[in-house]
């Protein structure tokens, strides 16, 4: 078993993870351009990877591939489609480099409430400019606007209410009542509502095609005067032109951690329409980077990796279906030997039943399992009788799920 990992990883995870499989092949280092020949020169079964975008190229580089772990959160960068259809499980690392994100979100809403940057650089310049700098709004009683309410938002919101920051939040689904009332947040209807209502607004949501440039001018005009807009989500979750715009006519300021067409290396040269702009503080997508969050997500993907090998269990899937009905659950009580669950799957094929998910568990000392089969319709009374009459079969139940067709 090889695990190619192609993106920083943390030492002591990398040194845990080589007592665990065959082979593991660091590189770092490796584009998205040098990506698929990597994966053909070491036939890797298991990719990890973290900025470096995973291609259908590099999907179909070996047969071996079986699983890409995303070190992070966000799955934009990897082709999810092709995954799907090559039968590669893609799966990332969640909430485990929440706090770091939200203790930038905050280090950026104080450091623009008290013009931390500005001050700075006027120092170092040898300005002492007490009288521009001691003039600040203040943090106390601001609302604080969240779009989005998962696992990032949620740790900013926990850290905004130590400021007494009042929260409101919009997303789709809405948060439900308890949820709410945990987090001290209220929920707005629509963005419009929650905009033009907030004195700071901070973003949160993941970026595709439903969210791709979700604020852009008319949604920035929105918002009060002397606004501020966080943005440590994904780059064109917000219209950057627009973005510049708003800041430049001095209306709003803003922290942003991500871009638009941002580059996907360590070191690059960077232009952007936010690059130079006074009002705007700015930091290279550094929101997940934390010894921390390094730390959280290294353990998840061994625990990803170790799951899989182990018991063939694959934790975070995102390329799975996860709304098919399946309206039946078949328990089928057996003796644990070789031949008796294909003769299960072949009755159930006679009738074209399409198996949803399957898990067949062993008992102690091996002699009987239990198989568990989700169907989307029912099998025939003549089936189930057929399955009863079979000598290594124990028993036979079907089960209504209660979900709906």
């Amino acid at each position: 078993m090889r695990v190619l990992i192609a993106d920083k990883f943390s030492p002591h995870g990398l040194a845990t993870l080589q007592s665990m499989v065959d082979e593991v092949i660091f590189r770092p280092g490796l584009s998205a351009d040098e990506l698929p020949a990597a994966l053909a020169e070491t036939g890797a079964t298991i990719l990890v990877v973290r900025s470096t975008k995973v291609s259908d190229t590099a999907l179909a580089a070996t047969e071996a591939l079986s699983l890409v772990i995303r070190a992070g959160a966000g799955v934009n960068t990897i082709d999810r489609v092709a995954a799907s259809k090559r039968g590669i499980f893609v799966a990332n690392c969640p909430g485990k480099n929440a706090i770091a994100v939200a203790e930038l979100t905050m280090g950026l809403m104080l450091a623009l409430d008290r013009r931390i940057v500005d001050a700075t650089t006027d120092m170092r310049a040898g300005r002492w400019l007490k009288s521009t700098y001691s003039k600040a709004r203040g943090l106390k009683g601001q609302t604080l606007g969240l779009i989005g309410f998962g696992m990032i938002a949620k740790a900013v919101a926990v850290r905004a209410r130590a400021f007494g920051i009042k929260l409101q939040t919009y997303c789709q689904p809405p948060i439900s009542a308890e949820v709410a009332e945990a987090f001290g947040v209220v929920p707005k209807a629509t963005l419009h509502d929650l905009l033009s209502s907030s004195d700071i607004v901070s973003v949160h949501i993941p970026y595709g095609p439903k969210t791709h440039h979700l604020i852009g001018r008319d949604e920035l005009a929105l918002m009060p005067t002397n606004a501020i807009l966080l943005h440590t989500a994904r780059g064109g979750v917000i219209d950057d032109e627009a973005l510049a715009e708003a800041v430049a006519s001095g209306r709003i300021r803003a922290g942003v951690d991500v871009f638009e067409g941002e580059p996907s290396s360590a070191t690059a040269d960077f232009e952007s329409p936010l690059r130079d702009l006074k009002g705007l503080y700015s930091t290279p997508h550094i929101g997940a980077s934390s010894e921390q969050a390094a730390a959280a997500i290294s353990d998840e993907v061994l625990r990803i990796i170790h799951d899989y090998l182990a018991k063939g269990i694959v934790h975070n899937t995102v390329n799975i279906v996860s709304d098919r009905v399946a309206r039946f659950r078949l328990i089928v009580r057996h003796v644990d030997q070789v031949g008796i669950l294909a003769s299960i799957l072949s009755a159930l094929r006679s009738e074209q039943l399409n198996v949803q998910e399957m898990q067949n568990i062993i008992f102690s000392r091996g002699e009987a399992a239990c198989a568990t089969i989700t169907l989307e319709h029912r099998p025939s009374d003549a089936l189930l009788a057929r399955l009863r009459e079979q000598d290594k079969i124990l028993a036979v139940d079907l089960r209504a799920t209660g979900a709906q067709a």
